[in-house]
């Protein structure tokens, strides 16, 4: 190489890490200082993600969790960081969508469904009476069709429980990109937690209680507040979020222990709490309109907000206080150079992470895709022409198994050394 040609240097963690901060303080620990910038880019964020949900719902879209997701792809692209969000994000969607998918497998298992047990603990939490009849009768007025505002507002809350815990992920991921990786993995553990739960405890919700004769005093108000937001943005109630595609695809209507309606925003809050300080708080008045409207809508008991938000901070403590291990792995994932690089762009240096030596591993990219793709047609095969036992068989976890793996190692290929 010659003297004159230019060349393109890495960037070493600490030097990054300087360039990100510009200055030390008076311990030698690096002081930010764009902060002002920090805090409209949250601002702009997060006031992005509230206008998409109440677009959406203005115009009877599925809030869905993928539309969200392809919203904040588009958003990563824009500040240039579109293959690092498919990196960060694909093994995140893929275990989400799959828990999802996977999710209405767990009420075939054959267990008996708790309700008259939990309706006992249910009238201990309300001295005597349910908790939900007492809500119903003391706000609705009425058969459950009677028109309802504040069930309309409810179902808004009852549907919104997950995009915008995902929409504090993609604020995470891009102001604390560490604890994006930490909360993914909560979010993981507590969803597997959950659906090993729905396997072997599967407890009836209220209105499942009501429609069987177990609880007929309580109401289920969520096809009201349906009709509400009908009437209200004129459009056709039946073409609304019953088209919610995930849940339409895999339901399962005894998995009302632990809430993760309750579990999912409660985790949100205890991350946004952490991350970003006392602003993180409004995350838990959010979670709060969404245990009551469950309640209110018949959807869940009180006592599966107590186990969801019990499941979430075992999730919590699990992940930031587990073994060396996994938190040596968790390291090893989020990688220290790429959050340098992402710090030092932040900074105002442009090409920071580009100079960090990572490229596209198309060898990698392939091989997932590959596995990926074998998954995706066992998993078709077994759900549409019953090969190797149907969607009912265990085998079916394999398939997905190798969707999860073939996409996570594909992921793995777009940002790599």
């Amino acid at each position: 190489m010659t003297d004159d040609a230019p060349t393109i240097p890495t960037i070493p963690v600490g030097e990054a890490t300087l360039a990100a901060t510009g200055t030390v303080d008076s311990t030698g620990a690096p002081t930010h200082l764009g902060r002002r910038n920090d805090r409209l880019l949250l601002a702009a964020l997060a006031g992005y993600a509230i206008l998409l949900s109440v677009l959406m719902i203005a115009r009877g879209i599925s809030v869905t969790p993928d539309l969200i997701a392809v919203a904040f792809g588009l958003a990563a692209l824009l500040l240039g960081r579109g293959k690092l969000f498919l990196r960060d994000w694909i093994p995140f969607l893929a275990l989400f969508f799959a828990y999802e998918l996977m999710r209405g497998y767990a009420d075939r298992f054959g267990l008996p469904i708790h309700v008259t047990d939990v309706i006992s603990i249910e009238r201990v939490i309300g001295l005597g009476g349910l908790p939900t009849s007492w809500v119903q009768q003391l706000l609705h007025q009425g058969p459950a069709s009677a028109s309802d505002n504040l069930a309309t507002l409810s179902v808004v809350f009852y549907f919104l429980h997950f995009p915008l815990p995902l929409a504090v992920g993609f604020l995470l991921w891009i102001h604390q990109r560490r604890f994006y990786y930490d909360y993914v993995a909560a979010l993981i553990l507590l969803s597997m937690a959950a659906f090993v739960t729905y396997l072997l405890l599967p407890v009836a919700p209220p209105w499942w209680a009501a429609q069987n004769g177990f609880a007929t005093e309580i109401l289920h108000l969520r096809q009201t507040g349906f009709d509400g937001l009908a009437s209200f943005f004129g459009f056709v109630p039946d073409k609304y979020f019953f088209s919610y595609s995930v849940y339409s695809i895999s339901s399962n209507d005894v998995a009302a222990f632990p809430s993760l309606h309750a579990a999912y925003p409660f985790l949100a809050f205890l991350f946004a709490r952490r991350a970003f300080g006392r602003i993180g708080w409004l995350m838990l008045a959010y979670t709060a309109c969404v245990w009551f409207a469950i309640v209110y809508l018949g959807e869940h008991w009180v006592l599966d907000i107590i186990g969801g938000v019990a499941y979430a901070s075992v999730a919590y403590v699990a992940v930031l206080r587990g073994p060396r291990w996994a938190r040596r792995f968790m390291e090893q994932v989020a990688d220290e150079e790429i959050e340098a690089g992402v710090e030092a762009e932040d900074a105002g240096d442009a090409g920071a992470l580009r100079r960090i030596g990572r490229h596209v591993r198309w060898a990698l990219v392939t091989q997932g895709s590959v596995v990926a793709v074998l998954g995706i047609c066992l998993a078709f095969g077994m759900n549409t022409e019953g090969w190797l036992g149907g969607s009912q068989s265990a085998l079916y976890l394999v398939a997905w198994l190798a969707i999860l793996g073939g996409l996570w190692r594909g992921a793995a290929g777009l940002v790599s050394r």
